[in-house]
């Protein structure tokens, strides 16, 4: 799985589990693109993932980092997070 397709999956699950409809986003996007980031044909940029992120109500970084977990299937949250932490003591 590439990362727009995951990216698509966890987007979708994101919306459903908040009782989004793709028509919600109308003030951010289209339904058109929603629809195209949902399955995996485009990719998102970071403004549009806040934009979008801000009508669910999560955190941008929860959608990258659901879309990573999907993608790479072996690593798990609690590992990507002590990942994401200590990189980020290297900054």
């Amino acid at each position: 799985m590439n990362i727009n397709e995951a990216f698509g999956i966890a987007l979708r699950k994101a919306r459903k589990s908040k009782n989004k409809t793709q028509e919600d986003f109308a003030l951010v996007s289209s339904r058109t693109y929603i629809s195209s980031l949902e399955r995996g044909l485009k990719s998102i940029t970071i403004e549009k993932l806040e934009e979008i992120s801000a009508v669910i109500g999560v955190h941008p970084l929860t959608l990258l980092c659901h879309a990573y977990l999907l993608k790479d299937g072996e690593v798990d949250a609690t590992r990507l997070m002590e990942l994401i932490q200590s990189e980020e003591k290297l900054l």
